[in-house]
């Protein structure tokens, strides 16, 4: 089965099962590919029952959802699956779902055992040794920034055991990607603005491939690296200031002030949007949802009505019912539905299909710029998505959607970073109320 196959075939063959009850009994089934002894197969029922998160409400619902990503290969290690049904331990993917999955249904502990293991793998990757066992893709270049963006999720949860457990792994990321040693990643001399080659392997989020090659080819300054940059280097003041380490707390300010002017003259076009990606002297004009980052992260770059202006376009252009649109139905290269063979479905992945889990960021932003305001377009999104889970996979939601009518489901059916990022928004919402 390829991405975006329908769940559905012509090769069902139906079947039943026929057994006597009487009034009262109960039957359990269960159905395996290897032998079971079933004489506790009734214990074990009643011990999962207690244990489920009733689907009584769309929050139980995405909650009930997140529990089943999470996944124990051996009693050291935790991880989170990308998604079902194919989707195996993705380290990005982890990185973004994992305060969503975690912090945003209180299962804290959760967060600890998963960053723990994963932080392993990150110091294995820092010292040149990029296997990452069963964290896949672990050396993109990104992987460092949205690190640090997720344990600066759980330093707002819990400050003081941040400072404890992981502050100090925060300070090697950033003093690993300020000192050039990623070997896709370098700070600018001039600028202090981060840059990637992109042109023969996907290095962010948008990773599809064609002949070997990015579908979408960004390289050079790309818009959401350089706002994580920004805000991981104004999260390495915050840190350092708790430490009392006022030589760097200069030191890292100073630079966080060189990237956001350099941020401002690189990516901000005269349309009033943000560049998604700035390559030697080309320009990529592309309206994408990768500017929102600048916006929706705890530090921006970006002053108030260039926020504004930012989030106005997104709206406009990207919002759905169902998801941030990955394109603007005005670029030419739009295309709203995910079909065709292999080759046309990479090509239309992330070039107008619409993806759940940028609500999360899209949310986070509309509630900065707008506050109180903004609650009732938030409320209505979430009403939408809401019954979206009685579609495709009931209880949960997809990887992408088309962003036409009818909006089709494609892609992993129960996705970790769609789910997570919604309910991490359901949190937001609550914390802002």
């Amino acid at each position: 089965m390829q991405a975006g196959d329908t769940y559905k075939e012509d090769l069902y063959v139906p079947g039943y099962f026929e057994m006597p009850i009487k009034k009262g009994d109960s039957i359990i089934f269960s159905a395996g590919d290897t032998l079971e002894d079933t004489s506790e197969l009734a214990n074990e029922f009643e011990n999962e029952l207690k244990r489920r998160t009733p689907r009584s409400s769309f929050y139980n619902c995405l909650k009930n959802s997140s529990h089943q990503f999470f996944y124990m290969p051996n009693s050291e290690e935790q991880y989170l699956l990308a998604g079902y049904p194919w989707f195996k331990v993705r380290a990005r993917d982890q990185l973004i779902s994992l305060p969503g999955c975690t912090l945003a249904v209180g299962r804290v502990d959760d967060f600890e055992k998963i960053m723990d293991t994963a932080i392993v793998k990150v110091r294995a990757v820092m010292a040149g040794k990029p296997n990452g066992g069963l964290l896949k893709q672990i050396d993109d270049p990104d992987l460092p920034l949205w690190a640090i963006w997720a344990f600066q999720q759980y330093a707002k949860e819990r400050p003081e055991e941040f400072q404890k457990r992981y502050a100090d792994i925060v300070l090697e990321i950033i003093d690993y990607v300020m000192n050039n040693r990623h070997p896709n990643l370098r700070v600018d001399n001039e600028n202090s603005l981060l840059s990637t080659y992109g042109h023969d392997k996907p290095v962010s989020w948008m990773n599809a491939v064609i002949d070997g090659k990015p579908a979408i080819p960004r390289s050079g300054y790309l818009v959401e690296f350089n706002a994580l940059w920004y805000n991981a280097l104004k999260f390495g003041v915050e840190i350092y200031k708790a430490k009392g380490d006022s030589i760097m707390v200069h030191q890292l300010s100073q630079k966080s002030d060189i990237v956001k002017e350099s941020f401002t003259s690189v990516f901000v076009n005269n349309a009033g949007y943000l560049f998604d990606f700035v390559d030697g002297a080309h320009t990529d004009w592309s309206l994408r949802p990768n500017m929102l980052f600048a916006v929706s992260l705890d530090h921006s770059p970006l002053e108030k009505h260039r926020q504004r202006s930012i989030v106005d376009f997104a709206t406009k252009e990207l919002l759905t019912t169902i998801g941030i649109r990955s394109l603007s139905p005005k670029s030419e290269n739009f295309k709203p539905y995910f079909s065709g063979n292999l080759r046309e479905k990479e090509i239309a992945y992330f070039n107008g299909p619409a993806f759940p889990w940028l609500l999360g960021p899209y949310i986070e932003a509309y509630l900065k710029v707008y506050k109180r305001s903004g609650l009732s377009l938030i409320d209505r999104i979430m009403v939408d998505i809401e019954n979206e889970m009685s579609n495709d996979c009931i209880g949960s939601i997809s990887e992408i959607y088309d962003s036409s009518p009818p909006f089709i489901a494609h892609g992993a059916y129960s996705f970790a970073m769609s789910v997570a990022e919604i309910l991490r928004a359901m949190k937001l919402m609550k914390d802002y109320n």
